[in-house]
């Protein structure tokens, strides 16, 4: 059986256009049959979610800098099993990575061995887009740039100056997109909003798939494509929580990493999910609840109001059942959650904690982890923390001792009371 090809589309900085690039060139070659599986690298939650609704297929995270090179090659051949070709988008800019240096989108691309599709904001520049296409193609061996495609291109005048510097480069271009107020995606404070929440999502959607179709030599794109390294079977390092997880999903507590949950499932867990906003509670049989990491903080009443919910999480805890909680998840088995208008909003009352929605700049960062609880995974782990919000707790069992990505001694995260647990970290795989 032949390997599926794959590509990584990446570009010199972050806000290029690669997402918006990517989702067009998931739908345009969806439209010419060609079944595309999806990929994010790094530990992004909301990107997958737009990169699935365009492939209509789910999107996994291969995260070069959490996950072990074994693991990751064993996800990408899985994640393209089925397709026709693997379409990684990468994160921030090609070369950038964590404060060790080590996580960006060209370490996954020199370890996979696929090229790169270079996504280009043309705007205000011409000639100037040579040095800097060939100052990415020339700065590490291992990372070969396939093609580059121009985006925000401002006339067909503007176009041909560009192409033209190219040619100097021997690297071809692919395509060159106009500018299109149409293609803006909104934000909020996480980064992308959830394609659930765009108004007219598939209109846009429609949008970058004409945009791409039409300016983007697809034929030429794939025939760039590589395929990608065999791999062998690999072990989900991260054990089930339990025999039967019973796992929120829903617009609060919509950040779950797909590659957790089929590990879990190839393990033999039976997994059920429920949705806390609409008062759903845990089945009352399971032996571990998780709730993930999401927007609760957009939800309070609703979630203040969800008796049965929280009365579902005091009966698994009564019957020691294993509760663990991330992020979102974690300032929900609070005492309280103050939103941004400094509203207070009665949580599960689990660990003693009230979280505040009042940092004027994010936490971000990856995390090295040495847990303190009953998780039934190894004692070091790697994860990353991503948050607006403080916490201010009474004195417990922290969950995890934490360092950076530089190995730097932080603060510990998190809180266990018996086998109630959670903290600000997304835990990706172990260390």
């Amino acid at each position: 059986m032949s390997l599926a090809k794959g590509l990584v589309i990446a570009a010199p900085r972050s806000g290029s256009g690669k997402t918006v690039v990517t989702l067009g060139l998931l739908a345009a070659l969806r439209r010419q049959g060609v079944v595309v599986a999806p990929a994010k690298t790094g530990p992004d939650y909301i990107d997958p979610a737009f990169l699935g609704r365009a492939a209509l297929r789910d999107a996994v995270n291969l995260d070069p800098w959490s996950m072990r090179p074994a693991r990751l090659k064993h996800l990408a051949s899985v994640q393209a099993t089925g397709a026709e070709l693997l379409l990684v988008e990468g994160v921030m800019g090609l070369f950038d990575a964590a404060a060790d240096g080590f996580g960006s989108t060209g370490d996954l691309a020199q370890l996979l061995d696929l090229p790169v599709i270079l996504v280009v904001d043309a705007d205000r520049q011409s000639q100037s887009i040579a040095p800097l296409v060939a100052g990415f193609a020339n700065w590490r061996l291992g990372v070969r740039i396939g093609g580059v495609i121009l985006n925000r291109v401002a006339s067909m005048k503007h176009e041909r100056m560009l192409v033209g510097a190219l040619a100097a480069t021997g690297i071809p271009c692919l395509g060159a997109i106009p500018r299109n107020p149409a293609l803006a995606v909104p934000e909020r404070h996480l980064g992308l909003v959830l394609p659930g929440e765009v108004q007219a999502f598939e209109t846009f959607l429609d949008a970058a798939a004409e945009a791409v179709g039409n300016y983007v030599d697809l034929a030429r794109l794939r025939a760039l494509a590589a395929p990608l390294p065999e791999a062998a079977a690999s072990t989900p390092s991260l054990p089930p929580l339990g025999q039967r997880i019973a796992i929120a999903r829903d617009a609060a507590f919509a950040f779950l990493y797909p590659h957790l949950l089929d590990g879990w499932r190839a393990m033999g867990a039976e997994l059920s999910f429920f949705s806390p906003l609409v008062d759903e509670a845990p089945r009352a049989d399971a032996d571990a609840v998780f709730l993930p990491g999401g927007y609760p903080e957009l939800h309070g009443p609703a979630l203040a109001a969800a008796d049965r919910f929280k009365a579902g999480l005091t009966a698994a805890r009564d019957r020691n059942a294993l509760i663990y909680g991330e992020c979102g998840g974690f300032m929900v088995l609070g005492e309280a959650l103050v939103d941004k208008a400094g509203h207070s909003h009665a949580m599960a009352g689990l660990l003693p904690l009230t979280t505040r929605i009042d940092r004027p700049k994010r936490t971000l960062g990856y995390r090295r982890l040495a847990q303190a609880g009953d998780l039934p995974w190894p004692n070091r782990l790697n994860g990353h923390e991503f948050h607006y919000s403080s916490a201010k707790q009474s004195r417990m069992t922290p969950l995890f001792a934490a360092a950076d990505a530089n190995g730097e001694t932080l603060p510990p995260m998190g809180a266990v009371i018996g086998r109630v647990m959670g903290s600000y970290a997304h835990v990706i795989d172990a260390a």
